[in-house]
């Protein structure tokens, strides 16, 4: 795999700052999973491995913020999180915006993997925000910075009310970018108006539990085993909100690993309004991410999200 010339001028330097001694890149292999950046785990001279993605599209504060994101899901100590290494870039061909960091080799789930997954994932939402997410005295929804989910914009103002943060800064710029996209109009468009006015009564006691540090975009793909069998988490899109919200998108396009569940409810709640029609109010926020991603076959979907969250 050949990586782009400057990309490479850029890790080894990083690398060179971070090992104190020459490092040279001896071969690059493409790894999957993602569908924004190419991604690869590169070989260095002393046989080092690393993995790195980059991007000639996408502003640099895509990287900025996953790093950001990183570090804050690092720091509990509580599941595994890659260290990284560092990340350049001005997000144009001729200098691709890049993320280095550490390659943690995926292995085969061992017997206690979804218990501890589940146990990890509840002491992350236990967590403390980190200092620089002092607002006041009062705990917070939000993040300080801005961040992205997939390669869309996601902004994180600091809120003191979960349902307005939810409707006014997930559920309706995805709808109105969605809109300007040709979808929800008509019926499907009065049911989600319908969603939206109705929130604070469809939401009602949904805070409890938060602020809770959020992976935020937890899908299958962005938890794996390592060669050890124990739990890793990449791909963050952080804030703090309800842990529900990680719950959900776990869900979505799967299912919890086994004794997850468990897992996670001996260290934190798990409210039956969750199973019940929160989880719906979650997925629809992911799902409407996905029409403005990836089109028109998630809108179906979305309106059975919408009308089964409704129905309570």
């Amino acid at each position: 795999m050949t990586l782009p010339t400057t990309v490479v001028r850029g890790v080894e330097s990083a690398l060179e700052d971070h090992t104190g001694k020459t490092v040279r890149i001896d071969s690059a292999t493409p790894v999957g999973g993602g569908c924004i950046n190419p991604s690869a785990k590169v070989i260095t001279d002393s046989g080092e491995g690393y993995f790195l993605k980059w991007n000639p599209t996408s502003p640099p504060e895509m990287f900025h913020a996953e790093v950001d994101g990183l570090k804050a899901l690092k720091d509990p100590g509580v599941l595994k999180v890659p260290e990284v290494v560092d990340s350049a870039g001005s997000g144009t061909p001729e200098d691709p915006a890049w993320l280095l960091m550490e390659f943690i080799p995926p292995g085969r789930p061992d017997s206690h993997y979804g218990r501890r997954l589940g146990e990890g994932l509840a002491a992350l939402h236990s967590s403390a925000a980190p200092p620089n997410d002092v607002h006041g005295d009062t705990p917070f929804f939000g993040w300080h910075r801005a961040n992205f989910i997939g390669s869309l914009p996601q902004q994180n103002d600091k809120s003191e009310d979960w349902i307005r943060f939810w409707r006014d800064l997930r559920l309706e710029p995805q709808l109105k970018m969605a809109r300007d996209r040709g979808h929800f109009t008509g019926p499907d468009g009065r049911t989600m108006e319908d969603l939206l006015s109705r929130l604070d009564e469809v939401m009602a006691g949904s805070e409890k539990g938060g602020p809770a540090l959020l992976h935020g975009d937890l899908w299958s793909g962005n938890f794996y085993a390592d060669s050890s069998g124990s739990p890793v988490l990449i791909d963050p899109a952080v804030y703090r909100g309800v842990g529900e919200v990680d719950l959900a998108m776990m869900e979505l396009f799967g299912s919890f690993p086994r004794g997850f569940r468990e897992g996670y409810s001996e260290k934190r709640k798990w409210a039956p309004e969750y199973d019940a029609f929160r989880r719906d109010l979650y997925q629809l926020y992911y799902l409407l991410v996905h029409v403005n991603l990836f089109g028109g076959s998630y809108v179906a979907g979305s309106m059975a999200a919408a009308e089964r969250a409704l129905a309570y």
